[in-house]
């Protein structure tokens, strides 16, 4: 993915990761616009933001999400990047389905069912524009499980193996599929982790995943330093030892 001189559609990004991702790509040349599910709080952002664009789209209604991507491609068709952000991580306890069961189908609805319906809206328009990327959003968790939320663990698990996927699908297309795979990042994903001392700074997160963009044009996935120690255990051989760290340092295990 070029770093500048897109038309980029990012839906949930109206907060953490996602809103400052859409800024910091606005600041490097490009058209970008923000989906989220509140007509007020898109307002507010746009207001704040002058030449931010903004669409209301829920990610779990399909409906909206057909509705959202017409919109978005009668508005602005030179449309030619999808960041698929929109996620929810909410702890579980799988000792009954009271504890975990609607908790579960919410997550695989957002974070499994969301991207592949988005992808399904836009990959035919993408099709069309001469560079184009879809660019999903897994995590460190997809491949080191923390605790406390194994829906969430697996959804990204899925969206991994999604984009590995459809990338050799695709290849003989003009979309590239770049996967961006967060460590544990200090916003409010989940409650109280915008203070996690163990998370990544936000702005120092998105400065290391913008330089690589930008320093990675052809990159398959967008790895931070911080993520690696939870992306590559297995391979390390170490993988029963980063659990343990991982699920030692969360604060959410108490």
């Amino acid at each position: 993915m070029q770093i500048s001189g897109n038309t980029i559609f990012i839906p949930g990004s109206t907060s953490g990761i996602g809103l400052a991702l859409a800024l910091a790509l606005q600041a490097r040349g490009n058209t970008v616009i923000v989906g989220g599910r509140r007509a007020d709080l898109l307002e507010r952002i746009a207001a704040d933001h002058p030449g931010l664009d903004t669409v209301r789209v829920d990610t779990a209604d399909p409906a909206s999400i057909e509705a959202a991507a017409k919109d978005v491609i009668a508005r602005h068709p030179d449309l030619n990047v999808l960041i698929t952000m929109a996620g929810i991580m909410r702890p579980e306890d799988w000792h009954r389905p009271q504890g975990f069961l609607e908790t579960a189908e919410a997550t695989v609805t957002t974070n499994v069912l969301g991207p592949i319906r988005l992808i399904g809206a836009f990959v035919a328009h993408l099709q069309t524009r001469p560079d184009a990327t879809i660019m999903t959003v897994s995590s460190g968790l997809a491949f080191t499980p923390l605790k406390v939320t194994p829906t969430y663990n697996a959804s990204k698990a899925a969206v991994h193996m999604l984009s590995e996927s459809i990338r050799l699908q695709l290849a003989d297309t003009t979309v590239k599929v770049v996967e961006l795979v967060p460590p544990s990042v200090q916003t409010a994903l989940m409650p109280g982790h915008e203070e996690n001392e163990h998370a990544m700074p936000l702005d120092a997160y998105i400065a290391e995943a913008v330089g690589l963009i930008e320093s990675q044009p052809d990159a398959t996935e967008i790895q931070v330093e911080r993520v690696k120690f939870l992306r590559y255990g297995e391979a390390r051989g170490d993988y029963d030892q980063v659990v343990a760290a991982l699920n030692a340092a969360d604060p959410h295990n108490d």
